[in-house]
């Protein structure tokens, strides 16, 4: 019975460690066996036997320059998982068959699982397009924060991802503007992240641009600016009496009745092949509200406020 009783405490002690070991050790060693494998190709040089073989018009010995460095994300774009859980995340992401992935995760409690090197291409953003740039998945990076698509994200995520986010701007110098979300730059295709995403809050830390709320209530169409004006009213038996607030009176900024929607949504970064997704991309991440009724009056006046943002 003695000698039984080492041997059950090793038992114990090995099921202690294999239930506290980490889940994906599986999936980080293929991970890693990747890895070493784009930094063989990474470290292949041009020999003169190939180029000497090859049908290109080679120059007598291959120059290795000095002056180079890694790709850097240019691009940050967040996403929310539309998934059960974080962990049901996690597994979608190391799962070769889903080809889909992203370089951060960050799950309810503000945990963040960086699960790609910043300077390697996740597979997060799709088809898409911002700007002119329709390679997103090559210039940026992609941020899942854990959301079934539906609920409010957590503070301890907004925190986290700021924090994140300020970490990434800092080291890789990404202008405010280039943080955007997966239905920016696809509009005809996704949603995310929804509408309880606090871009506001974002814009104020830097990340992202936001509209002034009293510009936009100072601005007027046409049709709302050029009405009969009420001082005039009478004038004939008022020329003599003095209007006390006439000198107070602030001009409002009015909209040229030229004003193009589509050029202006480009301007930001839209694709408006499909203007009708583009408009709806543009009220989801700046109205917030009023997502099932179409582009109104105040949506015009922060398309044009913003706009000039980003001339």
């Amino acid at each position: 019975m003695k000698k039984l009783i080492p041997f059950f405490y090793f038992i114990m002690a090995f099921v202690v460690i294999s239930c506290g070991s980490n889940p994906y050790s599986k999936t980080n060693r293929l991970h890693k066996k990747q890895s070493k494998a784009y930094s063989k190709q990474l470290q292949e040089l041009p020999t003169q036997e190939a180029q000497n073989e090859s049908a290109l018009n080679y120059g007598e010995y291959w120059v290795g320059t000095t002056n180079f460095n890694l790709r850097k994300p240019n691009y940050v774009v967040i996403h929310h998982t539309a998934q059960d859980s974080v962990q049901q995340t996690l597994t979608t992401f190391t799962l070769p068959r889903t080809q889909v992935s992203s370089h951060y995760v960050i799950a309810k409690n503000g945990e963040i699982y960086h699960m790609l090197n910043d300077y390697y291409r996740a597979w997060h953003g799709g088809i898409g397009k911002w700007g002119n740039n329709t390679d997103l998945n090559s210039s940026s990076l992609g941020i899942e924060i854990d959301n079934n698509g539906e609920e409010e994200f957590t503070d301890l995520q907004i925190i986290s991802l700021i924090e994140l986010l300020e970490e990434i701007k800092e080291k890789y110098n990404i202008p405010a503007e280039n943080f955007i979300g997966h239905s920016d730059i696809a509009p005809s295709r996704k949603v995310d992240p929804n509408a309880n995403f606090p871009w506001e809050r974002l814009a104020e830390e830097g990340f992202g641009l936001w509209y002034d709320t009293a510009e936009v209530e100072n601005l007027k169409l046409e049709a709302e600016f050029f009405k009969p004006n009420p001082l005039a009213i009478n004038l004939n038996t008022k020329l003599n009496t003095r209007i006390p607030f006439v000198d107070k009176l602030v001009f409002p900024e009015v909209i040229p009745a030229d004003f193009n929607i589509k050029n202006a949504l480009k301007i930001i970064g839209f694709d408006t092949s499909d203007l009708g997704a583009a408009k709806s991309a543009f009220k989801l991440h700046f109205i917030q509200k009023n997502l099932d009724q179409s582009f109104n009056a105040y949506d015009l006046k922060v398309l044009y406020a913003l706009h000039k943002k980003y001339l």
